[in-house]
């Protein structure tokens, strides 16, 4: 799909998001289409089923209430993804708080992570979503949606509000502590 075909196709959602007859359809539509990408996306972040169902539904009723509000300037996969994130955070940062302490918090990221149901990795996944975990925030929202969502620079700058540049260094800093998280453990 070109950019000027995606264009197009955001152009028409959007107006039949703001067209009260098409509204719902065209919601229900979004929500089929991008819940499985915002899942991942989310899941990467805090590695936990539960959690993150419940932050993929805050993130469409955020969507659904601030429709009026997209103003088309990005995609709606791009204004998608910055919710998404924001709805993590948030998310993030009250356990952050409602916990007793952060070390806590990291030494039990191991068993969550083999103990989710729904993991269904090797050992050696395991080992990576363990070394990404440990990540600073910004390099793990950074490396999560370069390497997992595949998604552009470009992207991921509207979506967190930063440069090019300052992404392509955190995204860097952030491979070398993995590889070196994970030859320790090997």
């Amino acid at each position: 799909m070109t950019k000027e075909s995606s264009h197009t196709d955001d152009s028409l959602i959007i107006s039949r998001l703001r067209d009260p007859e098409t509204r719902v359809a065209t919601f229900s539509f979004i929500v089929k289409k991008y819940s499985p990408l915002l899942y991942h996306h989310i899941h990467h972040m805090v590695l936990s089923h539960e959690d993150s169902d419940d932050i993929l539904q805050n993130t469409f009723i955020k969507v659904w209430n601030n429709i009026d509000k997209f103003r088309g300037e990005s995609h709606i996969s791009t204004w998608l993804y910055r919710i998404a994130t924001n709805e993590t955070l948030t998310f993030l940062s009250q356990r952050k708080i409602d916990s007793v302490s952060l070390s806590n918090v990291e030494s039990t990221i191991a068993e969550q992570i083999e103990s989710d149901p729904y993991f269904n990795g090797n050992h050696a996944h395991a080992i990576l979503l363990e070394a990404i975990s440990k990540l600073p925030e910004k390099q793990r929202l950074v490396f999560n949606m370069k390497y997992f969502e595949e998604m552009k620079y470009e992207d991921i700058s509207i979506v967190l509000g930063t440069s090019v540049g300052a992404l392509k260094a955190s995204y860097h800093i952030a491979v070398k502590k993995i590889e070196e998280y994970i030859e320790k453990k090997n």
